[in-house]
């Protein structure tokens, strides 16, 4: 049976307990919430005031070439490459998750379109998928006014079936938003090849929380965010991956300055750019970039294989205590138990989930809520404790115990 003092045995042996000094934690919190925003890097604040203050404020537009502003999308793109198995000149950070999926999900039907898939109008994913990720499919199919429908399955066993004959491109986000659960990226990329459709892959929940390898999948596009796990900070520009076999055929519908091949020759034709800058869009966001580099940098001090067993050795602690330690009450684990399908997140539902979390958050475990009824909480080992898991568990034990959260509680905005 765990204890407090063995989980703080367990972080006096953790390889990765110097990090958690690299970010900016308020005392009195415990932070169980990066899966929806990551810790501030310590770093960042400085190199915040660098850009504003000398950056921007003395050396103003030469910065672009000076301090390789220009350059920033690409350099980015590069250094976050290798945590989700992508290769050089094939990822860059611009723009939001939700244009970089309009950019690759209209890039792969265009290339279905133009070759031997010509036929195919089926776009296929789960109507458990992150919402924003089936409006962009519906939006895109609307405009695009060539027949194409947006198929919802509503299991993971059902995914095999819907990619069928009439199916363009299967797109999946590789960790559920709200169970956690994890596909086997490389299975389904490979059944949607063998039916003839391409793999686009959302991994917002996935880059900078467990080993991802895009190129061993075999997959075709990828996007994600950097404000979750990489710690970019709210709002921080996203990432699209397009491998170099399809760089050549992709092109997008949002053909900005920033794609052209000679954005400074002032052409009034647009041409794309060679490589995977042609799916950047207009100018870029300065500030922010630089704040996603802040957390790049503490990923280069580890890697993600010892970030991944630390993840497991957090969440699968959380699970037993939980489960132990709030027996009689009405929790319901919705996360998968097994380490192949477990993201870095644990979700418990619960009758009155929404007000048990507002109470976590007023004894300061912030966690966050998900409809219908589930208690989310993100776990990244850069800067979770195991005794941290502890504290959070008996804070959770405590206010179940005592009935102390408010079921008439006004629900906030942001949930």
């Amino acid at each position: 049976m765990a204890s407090r003092g063995h989980c703080l045995e367990l972080d006096a042996a953790d390889p990765l307990a110097h990090l958690k000094c690299e970010f900016a934690l308020p005392q009195g919190v415990i932070y169980l919430d990066g899966n929806s925003l990551g810790a501030r890097p310590r770093a960042a604040l400085a190199r915040a005031q660098e850009v504003i203050g000398h950056e921007w404020g003395q050396d103003l537009i030469c910065s672009w070439n000076k301090a390789g502003w220009f350059d920033m999308p690409k350099r980015l793109g590069d250094r976050l490459a290798p945590l989700i198995g992508a290769r050089p000149g094939e990822v860059v950070v611009t723009d939001t998750t939700s244009l970089n999926l309009f950019k690759a999900l209209a890039g792969a039907l265009r290339m279905q379109a133009e070759g031997p898939g010509g036929h195919r109008r089926v776009i296929v994913t789960e109507r458990s998928n992150f919402p924003t990720d089936i409006y962009i499919a519906q939006g895109l199919s609307e405009w695009m006014d060539r027949g194409y429908t947006l198929r919802l399955v509503d299991s993971v066993d059902e995914l095999p079936a819907a990619v069928d004959e009439q199916c363009a491109v299967l797109m999946l986000t590789h960790v559920n938003y709200r169970t956690g659960y994890q596909h086997d990226m490389a299975a389904l990329t490979r059944h949607a090849h063998d039916n003839g459709a391409l793999a686009v892959w959302d991994l917002a929940h996935s880059a900078g929380a467990l080993p991802v390898d895009l190129h061993g999948a075999q997959a075709d596009f990828a996007v994600g965010c950097t404000y979750k796990y990489l710690n970019g900070g709210p709002g921080s520009p996203a990432f699209i991956w397009v491998p170099q076999r399809h760089q050549a055929r992709f092109t997008q519908p949002v053909t900005g300055w920033w794609g052209h091949a000679a954005p400074f020759a002032m052409s009034p034709g647009f041409e794309p750019v060679e490589g995977i800058g042609r799916a950047m869009c207009g100018t870029q966001p300065v500030v922010s970039l630089a704040m996603v580099e802040c957390g790049l940098d503490v990923f280069e001090k580890t890697d993600m294989q010892s970030v991944r067993a630390k993840s497991l050795a957090l969440t699968d602690l959380f699970i037993e205590l939980v489960e132990s330690r709030c027996t009689g009450h009405p929790l319901q684990l919705v996360t998968p138990r097994d380490h192949a399908r477990r993201g870095s997140q644990v979700s418990f539902t619960h009758p009155h989930g929404y007000a048990v979390m507002q109470a976590l958050i007023a004894r300061g475990v912030i966690g966050d809520y998900r409809e219908p009824h589930i208690m989310r909480f993100g776990f990244t080992p850069l800067y979770t404790s195991f005794a941290d898991v502890w504290d959070a568990v008996e804070i959770l034990k405590d206010i179940l115990d005592r009935r102390d959260y408010d079921i008439n509680a006004a629900r906030s905005a942001v949930t």
